[in-house]
């Protein structure tokens, strides 16, 4: 490890469940970008503002909370895209909670504009911001999002 990675903020990237099949499942609702895509996307932004990153994705709501766990004192801040866990995991959130960082949630679609029971996020209890319904361009932009947050948070400490 570098000098300069030794001292590199990372944010942890989290993707729940389905997404796996970006790019195959319903690609006019979700856009054609596989995961891949969009970790590269992730990658690249996360070069071009000095960050590091910790992209992963599971269909396993006890691995996804394990996950959260371990982002205190190990990243700087975490982007999570909850997918189905968005209306249903309290576990989620509870460990963002315990967490104890900025927490951006990102959703691929406007999910206010979809089925009723997609309205309702428990995540966003947590979250310092939401971006929604951007497609996969929302992750880039949690991304610089993410890095004027910390950006802030260190000249508050200053």
């Amino acid at each position: 490890m570098s000098d300069a990675s030794k001292f590199m903020k990372t944010i942890t990237v989290l993707n729940g469940p389905n997404l796996n099949m970006l790019g195959l499942r319903q690609p006019h609702i979700y856009g054609a970008s596989t995961l891949d895509d969009v970790e590269n996307l992730c990658a690249e932004t996360a070069f071009e503002l000095g960050l590091g990153i910790d992209f992963r994705q599971s269909n396993i709501e006890g691995e996804l909370v394990s996950w959260i766990q371990e982002c205190r004192g190990r990243s700087a801040g975490i982007i999570i895209n909850p997918a189905g866990y968005t209306t249903t995991s309290i576990a989620m959130l509870d460990a963002l909670l315990i967490a104890d960082q900025p927490v951006i949630e990102v959703h691929i679609t406007n999910i206010h504009k979809r089925e009723e029971f997609r309205h309702h996020s428990y995540i966003s209890k947590v979250a310092t911001g939401v971006i929604c319904g951007l497609g996969v361009a929302g992750y880039a932009l949690a991304m610089r999002a993410m890095a004027g947050i910390l950006a802030d948070q260190q000249e508050d400490d200053q």
